[in-house]
């Protein structure tokens, strides 16, 4: 671009033939040039014309020179234009130092050379182009950092002074923060105690040219916690030196709570895997027993045969359940379970929820108490699908109420809204069992969320039945609350469906007793303790199919009684026991004379690494993972009884 399409100069001088000799130089040179004769004309030419350059003769005739550059680089809106002074009388070194101080950028003598004048016109023009530049490259810098979530920061290292932070600092460390105080420790405050000291060492490094990155807390005056990510770099000059230290902060809180969200998700899958494993080895275990008792080479009696049969379909049934339920699961993940629609007497659906966990409240001895209303209620759904959801709740109520608990459900209409809502059914089932701590009752109904993480697995589960629950509850159009007022004090479950008003509108049998235990005179004294009573019968009467003297028990207390008249040779010991657990009885009976010396071995659905270990230290010889077969068993007790012979089989 020529200078004569960028600059305009104002040639200012009281004698016209001077006047015009300078114009014609500066004419010729590619330049636009207008004029003024005098100071005043001078200064509202300026004004007005906004020239880039003024060529200032000193001597006017109503002010002077000097006075002229002093008011044009007084006024706001020509402060920034270039001034040369000119005098043919005023040449002394004196007058040179007035004007410069003045204000003017360059000052020449006349008379001027041609060349010389139009060089020095053009070295201040490049001057300030590149001022101009720079102050453009700063304002769009200036402009990018107010305008992103990210701080920007710069230090001066020899002064420690922070010489910028982008407005983003009020954002990221709060709006009533103080201003950052750069600190040997680092250029800001409120970083989180616990990263303190490794982002000063990191800080230190930097000042020696070390860049570093490096995530950290914020504290911020609120007690908020905010998660950074900080890259400081040294940045050098043309010689290689460190004459500043900057940085970039994001907040990278966000990303951190999704990394926590996934690390939870992936816990709870491993926990699920771990648990499923766990549930489908359970009832594996007794239907390979029974299978083992049917052997033909066994001649099972009659009793047993019975006996084995109803504890494969006792278990063929509890997997069916857990397949069931997670079938479900897929559907409604898929969006592709569906219902009908049909009248439901609520008491008839109460009946076979109630059906379907009988042997479980009866197994643990549960106080069961209805309270129905005097008239049938009913409702439209799913029939099948309500019994299901109270079926889950009661079996929930059941697993999670110790022995002899007592379990009250009350069906009742109710209109709880306001006067325009419909009428609702009112389901309450409330327990006195171990009650939901306030932290896990607002998640009890997410999947794979369990009121009590424990080893006593007997009662199976995938913490699925409460999250199918809630959901086959909304597709009823209702609603499900959970409440607790903490652990050990019970749990209240209420489910609420639409009301339709209408005008006139066998216990399973009970599970084998346990067969009486007979003296096997010289024969393999074995105890048995597991609190699964499906797991323990099958596999006792193999055992003693096989010609072990066997013993059993279900729990910690009674195993030890039995330990101490029996004095077993071999404990087989199932590790999820209600309260004191395999491996605290197995260090109970390492300690008792009676069975410091016998072969304990771990029979458990739980099989990780972490598992084995934990039995090792326990004082478990051998830990085996459901399904055990007998041969696995036999093996094991030879390894330590190698002469004793069992009673073969008749």
């Amino acid at each position: 671009m020529s200078d004569a399409n960028a600059n305009l100069i104002l040639n200012v001088d009281d004698n016209e033939g001077a006047r015009y000799a300078k114009t014609r130089i500066l004419s010729r040179a590619g330049f636009m040039v207008i004029e003024a004769g005098n100071g005043a004309d001078a200064i509202e030419r300026a004004r007005i014309s906004q020239p880039d350059l003024v060529l200032l003769d000193v001597n006017l005739p109503d002010l002077n020179g000097f006075e002229v550059c002093r008011r044009i680089k007084a006024a706001p809106e020509t402060s920034g234009v270039l001034v040369i002074h000119t005098s043919a009388a005023a040449v002394q070194s004196m007058d040179r130092v007035r004007g410069l101080e003045g204000g003017a950028d360059s000052y020449l003598t006349e008379p001027i050379e041609p060349a010389e004048l139009i060089a020095q016109v053009r070295a201040l023009l490049r001057v300030r182009r590149a001022e101009g530049a720079l102050r453009e490259s700063e304002e769009r810098f200036r402009q990018m950092a107010e305008n992103i979530d990210d701080v920007f920061w710069m230090l001066d290292p020899a002064t420690s002074q922070l010489l910028y932070v982008s407005p983003a600092y009020r954002r990221l460390w709060g709006d009533a923060a103080h201003e950052p105080t750069p600190t040997a420790r680092h250029w800001a405050n409120h970083i989180h105690p616990q990263d303190a000291a490794a982002v000063e060492v990191a800080y230190r490094a930097l000042a020696t040219g070390v860049a570093y990155e490096i995530e950290y807390r914020i504290v911020r005056p609120d007690g908020e916690t905010r998660w950074a990510v900080e890259r400081g770099f040294p940045v050098r000059d043309a010689r290689e030196r460190i004459y500043r230290l900057a940085g970039i902060v994001n907040d990278i809180s966000d990303r951190k709570a999704n990394e926590m969200m996934l690390r939870d998700a992936d816990r709870r899958k491993d926990e699920f895997l771990a648990m499923l494993a766990h549930e489908l080895r359970n009832p594996l275990a007794p239907i390979r027993n029974a299978i083992e008792l049917l052997d033909p080479n066994r001649s099972p009696s009659q009793e047993s045969f019975e006996a084995m049969r109803a504890v494969i379909g006792r278990q063929v049934k509890h997997l069916s359940r857990l397949v069931d339920d997670l079938l479900d699961v897929a559907r409604i993940t898929q969006g592709k379970i569906t219902l009908r629609q049909e009248i439901v007497e609520l008491a008839s659906a109460l009946e076979a929820a109630i059906e379907t966990v009988r042997p479980a409240l009866n197994r643990k001895g549960h106080t069961l108490t209805r309270v129905l209303p005097g008239e049938p209620l009913f409702v439209v759904g799913d029939g099948v699908r309500i019994a299901q959801v109270l079926g889950n709740i009661l079996s929930n109520a059941a697993k999670y109420t110790p022995q002899g608990g007592d379990i009250r459900i009350e069906a009742r209409a109710s209109n709880d809204m306001q006067d325009d809502a419909p009428d609702e059914v009112l389901i309450s089932v409330r327990d006195n069992g171990v009650g939901i701590a306030a932290d896990t009752l607002p998640h009890i109904f997410d999947l794979f969320v369990q009121s009590e993480i424990s080893l006593e697995r007997s009662e199976g589960g995938l913490g699925i039945g409460l999250p199918l629950a809630r959901t086959l509850v909304e597709l009823h159009g209702g609603r499900i609350e959970a409440f607790s007022a903490g652990p050990g004090r019970g749990s209240e479950f209420v489910v609420r469906l639409p009301l339709t008003r209408l005008a006139n509108a066998a216990e399973p049998a009970p599970g084998a007793s346990l067969a009486a235990q007979q003296d096997a005179g010289p024969a393999l004294r074995v105890l048995l303790v597991d609190d699964s009573v499906d797991a323990a019968l099958a596999l006792s009467l193999v055992l003693q199919a096989d010609g072990y003297d066997v013993r059993v028990a279900h729990e910690a207390d009674s195993a030890l009684e039995l330990a101490a008249q029996f004095e077993p040779q071999a404990v087989l010991l199932d590790l999820g026991l209600p309260g004191m657990d395999g491996f605290q009885l197995a260090q109970e009976m390492r300690r008792r004379p009676n069975t410091a010396n016998a072969l304990l071995i771990a029979v458990t659905g739980y099989g990780q690494a972490t598992d084995r270990q934990r039995s090792r230290e326990a004082g478990f010889d051998h830990h085996l993972v459901k399904p055990v077969s007998v041969e696995e068993i036999h093996n094991v007790i030879a390894s330590r009884f190698p002469a004793v012979q069992r009673n073969a089989p008749a």
